[in-house]
C-alpha cells in the first residue's frame, strides 16, 4: 500500500455534533484537579523508567562480561530484546508526545534515548504523533496498516494476493523481524520519502540528517562493534544472538502494536468524495481503537498504556501511568453519549482475535460476525 502523490489530507466532519469528547475531556480534567494530580509521571512512573533502563544496562553488562555461557549470553539476549521494547512502550513513547514531563528538556533527554536503542525520535513524531494519531486506520493515510506489503493485509481496502490466505500463520514469524527492519531500514525509508500518507516530509532539517545517520552508527558501534570485539565467540554465534535478540523485541513490539487497531469491531474508513470523514474525530479513534487486558497490572506495567490505546488516542499529552485511573471515566462516558468502547479481557484474547481478523483478510472477507470483544453501548 503506497500514498499516491495526489493524495490529500483526510479532514473531519463531526455532523451529529456529538458531545462526546468535550465531555470526557471536562470529567478527566477534573478527576486531575479534584484529586490534585499531576498528568505527567510520578514516582510508580520514575520507577519503572530506572527499572527498565537498569536492566537494559545489566543484561549487556552481562553479555559483554564473557562470564557466562553460550545459553546464558542467549537468555539475556532476549531479556535485552524484550525490555528495550519496554523502554520503548514506557519511557521514549511518553517522553516524544510530551506526556512524560512537564518540562520540554526532560522529554527532549528521554526521547534522545530512543535514538540509542536504534530508531529515531524525530521521524516517530511524524509517523506516530501526526500521521498515525490522525489517521489511524485509513488506508493509504495511516502507514502502520503498512505492514510487509504484498505479505501481509491488515486492511480490508488493500489489493489481496494469493500468499495471503496463509498470512495467519506466518504473519506472527514476520512480526519478529519488526525491530531489526526499523533500525536499519525504516527509519531511512521513511526520512527519504517526499510524503508519509498526505503529510509532506520532503524538507526535514539538516541537524536531523545528521542525527539519524549520528545515532544509527552509534547503535552499530554499541549493540554490535563492541560486543563482537569483546566476546570470545564466532561471527555466526554472534550473529544468533543479535538476530535473537532483535526477534524477540519485535515480536513484543509487532504484537502490542497490532492489537490495538487489528481485531475485531474495528473500522478501516474510507473518506467520501470530498475527501472527508464524516465523524468527529474522537468517535473516529472511538471505532479504530481498541485496548486490552485493561484490568490486568502485569500488562499495564509492561505495556506502556499501550493496552490502553483508547485513552492514549484521545489524551496523548496524559502519561500512560494515569490510563487505568481515566479509563474507567471514559467507559462510562462512552456508554452515556451511545459511543463504541472497544475492549479485551485478557492479552491472549486479543492476540486470538487479531488471529481471525489475519484469517479473514487474507481471504478477503470483511463480512461482520459475532465479537468477543466488550463492545460498549447504551
Amino acid at each position: 500500500m503506497s500514498a499516491s502523490p495526489q493524495l490529500q489530507k483526510v479532514r473531519f466532519s463531526d455532523q451529529t455534533r456529538s458531545e462526546f469528547f468535550p465531555t470526557v475531556r471536562k470529567r478527566v480534567d477534573a478527576y486531575f484537579k479534584e484529586n490534585n494530580i499531576s498528568k505527567h509521571a510520578n514516582a510508580a512512573m520514575i520507577f519503572k523508567t530506572v527499572l527498565f533502563v537498569g536492566t537494559l544496562m545489566l543484561s549487556y553488562g552481562l553479555i559483554i562480561s564473557s562470564t557466562l555461557s553460550p545459553l546464558g549470553m542467549l537468555f539475556w539476549a532476549g531479556i535485552m530484546g524484550a525490555t528495550t521494547a519496554f523502554i520503548g512502550f514506557n519511557v521514549c513513547h511518553d517522553a516524544i508526545h510530551g506526556s512524560y514531563s512537564a518540562k520540554p528538556r526532560v522529554n527532549q533527554a528521554l526521547s534522545l534515548l530512543f535514538n540509542v536503542i536504534g530508531a529515531n525520535a524525530y521521524m516517530w513524531s511524524i509517523t506516530h504523533n501526526v500521521v498515525h494519531h490522525t489517521y489511524t486506520n485509513i488506508p493509504e493515510h495511516d502507514e502502520d496498516l503498512d505492514v510487509a506489503p504484498g505479505l501481509v493485509r491488515l486492511s480490508p481496502h488493500d489489493k489481496i494476493h494469493p500468499i495471503q490466505r496463509f498470512q495467519h500463520f506466518y504473519a506472527f514469524f514476520l512480526y519478529s523481524f519488526a525491530s531489526l527492519s526499523w533500525v536499519f531500514r525504516k527509519d531511512f525509508k521513511k526520512f527519504f520519502a517526499p510524503k508519509i500518507g498526505a503529510v509532506d516530509t520532503s524538507n526535514h532539517p539538516k541537524s536531523e540528517l545528521f542525527n539519524l545517520l549520528f545515532f544509527k552508527i552509534l547503535y552499530v558501534v554499541i549493540f554490535m562493534v563492541v560486543p563482537f570485539m569483546v566476546m570470545s565467540l564466532t561471527w555466526y554465534e554472534f550473529l544468533l544472538g543479535f538476530l535473537f535478540m532483535h526477534m524477540v523485541q519485535g515480536l513484543v513490539l509487532g504484537l502490542v502494536f497490532q492489537l490495538a487497531h487489528v481485531v475485531e469491531g474495528m473500522q478501516f474508513p474510507q473518506p467520501n468524495d470530498e475527501n472527508t470523514i464524516e465523524e468527529a474525530w474522537a468517535i473516529h479513534q472511538m471505532n479504530t481503537t481498541a485496548n486490552f487486558a485493561r484490568k490486568s497490572k502485569l500488562a499495564n506495567f509492561f505495556c506502556g498504556g499501550l493496552n490502553f490505546q483508547i485513552e492514549h488516542h484521545l489524551f496523548p499529552k496524559v502519561c500512560h501511568i494515569h490510563y487505568a485511573a481515566i479509563s474507567d471515566i471514559v467507559k462510562q462516558t462512552a456508554l452515556e453519549h451511545n459511543v463504541p468502547y472497544i475492549e479485551h479481557e485478557t492479552f491472549f484474547s486479543a492476540i486470538a482475535s487479531h488471529y481471525r481478523i489475519l484469517k479473514k483478510f487474507g481471504k478477503g472477507d470483511f463480512s461482520e460476525s459475532p465479537l468477543r470483544v466488550s463492545r460498549v453501548r447504551a
